[in-house]
């Protein structure tokens, strides 16, 4: 791929899809958060060390090459997304809740990203390959995710107007920008595709069905009714491939290490999908749930 487009085109368009993340978030959110505490808590151990651990046991399990491991990794540190919060309204989630989560893991992220990518480079990474994310590299990653964040913040708080307008474009951009990050990765890596397929496909899939099922039943074990399940389940079931695709092409410039969250988004919307399908079907069969007070 063009360094010219690597270095600076993908930063920036990463950035506008996360000041569009923004605009659909307000302090509120973050306030609310006081409101659902055992949601967020549960949630958060969930996507932070049980799905990290799943991640590392994928990769040792099936044996995964090096930078694909790593490249796995930085899918399980990333957060959820916009696409989350559309999942959970689709459906029956709590859809308050599910923003919070967004905007709680967006900040939280630019500090555990560095530190969950820095580990997986140095078990995985051997033989004197030189990839890591030094402090400098940490700072770019925490502006990537923060500071555009706080721009569409800050639009929707004194503009709701432009907020308005500019939301629906933004959206469309996002899936856009992905569907050409996939196919600017796959074409640089065009002879070497089938193999990366073939080696990490079975692991980005498993993960993706454990990240909607341990974000589900986790929390329902933990006695979190059904809606605010849901939310978690999509936030933690649905990362942002995109970013950890920019980060793996911009900040680590390998496009190996891209893979696994290029072959994740083939499977996360259609496992998502099916999984919200499923949860519908289900809830149809048993009894109507008594909503309690909010966690």
């Amino acid at each position: 791929m063009n360094s010219q487009i690597i270095t600076i085109l993908l930063p920036l368009a990463l950035a506008i899809i996360m000041v569009g993340l923004g605009l659909e978030l307000t302090l509120k959110d973050f306030a609310r958060v006081g409101k659902h505490p055992k949601a967020v808590l549960v949630a958060l151990c969930c996507q932070l060390i049980v799905l990290t651990s799943i991640a590392f046991l994928l990769c040792k399990l099936l044996a995964l090459p090096p930078l694909l491991a790593v490249g796995l990794m930085l899918l399980a540190a990333s957060p959820g997304g916009s696409t989350a919060n559309l999942f959970s309204y689709l459906f029956k989630g709590d859809l308050a809740l599910n923003i919070s989560l967004t905007a709680i893991n967006s900040v939280i992220a630019a500090f555990t990203l560095p530190l969950i990518v820095n580990f997986a480079i140095s078990h995985f990474l051997q033989d004197g390959q030189q990839i890591t994310l030094q402090f400098s590299k940490i700072l770019q990653v925490f502006s990537i995710i923060i500071v555009p964040v706080a721009i569409g913040i800050l639009i929707r708080h004194y503009s709701p107007r432009l907020s308005e307008k500019l939301n629906k474009p933004l959206r469309i951009f996002a899936v856009i920008f992905l569907v050409l990050i996939i196919i600017g990765a796959i074409v640089a890596e065009r002879q070497n595709i089938g193999e990366y397929i073939s080696k990490v496909g079975i692991a980005t899939a498993l993960f993706c069905i454990c990240s909607l099922c341990i974000g589900y039943f986790v929390p329902r074990l933990f006695g979190i009714n059904s809606a605010q399940a849901r939310a978690c389940a999509f936030e933690i079931g649905i990362h942002n491939s995109t970013l950890a695709m920019t980060i793996a092409l911009t900040v680590l410039m390998n496009t190996a290490i891209a893979m696994p969250a290029a072959v994740y988004s083939i499977f996360m919307y259609i496992f998502a999908a099916l999984f919200g399908l499923l949860l519908n079907k289900f809830a149809a069969f048993t009894p109507t749930e008594v909503e309690t007070q909010p966690n």
